[in-house]
């Protein structure tokens, strides 16, 4: 079925079709919820929550990128939501240098850095992944996340100063 197709049909509230769009990108919304959550089960009810979410409002969507994209920000903010109600965001100082953090130059293996991703603050753990792993600007986190474009940028410097000291000792 094609997305427009799966679309339509889940606008009709055709169940099966809901459990196709459930299906074809609940693997990758979790891991996008489970990174910015840092928690399984808060991760599993920002997933379910996003979802509801996302048929509730489904007929919002008007096509102008994929409708994956469009899932993705849906979810994305519901994450965001869930952990801003665990603990709050602190501005940071802004007397940093931000410093490229090259990746691809360590040989680390994936699971201590998703571990050192886990270990880190929410605040630091949201901005990062946002940044670095969704590919988020710095502009787009600060709305998300209701902060400064300063504060992001801020977030991101510490975030990454912590996983060089989690992974200086792997």
């Amino acid at each position: 079925m094609t997305e427009a197709a799966l679309v339509k049909a889940c606008l009709a509230q055709d169940r099966r079709a809901q459990k196709e769009l459930y299906d074809r990108y609940s693997r990758a919304m979790y891991t996008a919820c489970y990174r910015i959550c840092g928690d399984f089960d808060l991760a599993n009810d920002a997933l379910q929550e996003g979802f509801l979410k996302v048929f509730q409002k489904l007929d919002t969507y008007r096509g102008d990128s994929t409708v994956g994209a469009w899932m993705k920000v849906v979810i994305v903010r519901t994450a965001l939501n869930k952990i801003r109600t665990q603990k709050v965001m602190e501005p940071l100082p802004l007397n940093y240098a931000d410093e490229e953090l090259d990746w691809s130059a360590t040989a680390l293996d994936t699971e201590y850095l998703e571990q050192a991703i886990q270990r880190l603050p929410a605040g630091y753990r949201a901005v990062f992944v946002l940044i670095e792993v969704e590919g988020y600007k710095h502009q787009e986190v600060a709305d998300l996340l209701n902060i400064s474009v300063g504060t992001s940028k801020s977030q991101l410097f510490y975030a990454k100063k912590k996983l060089r000291e989690y992974l200086q000792n792997v």
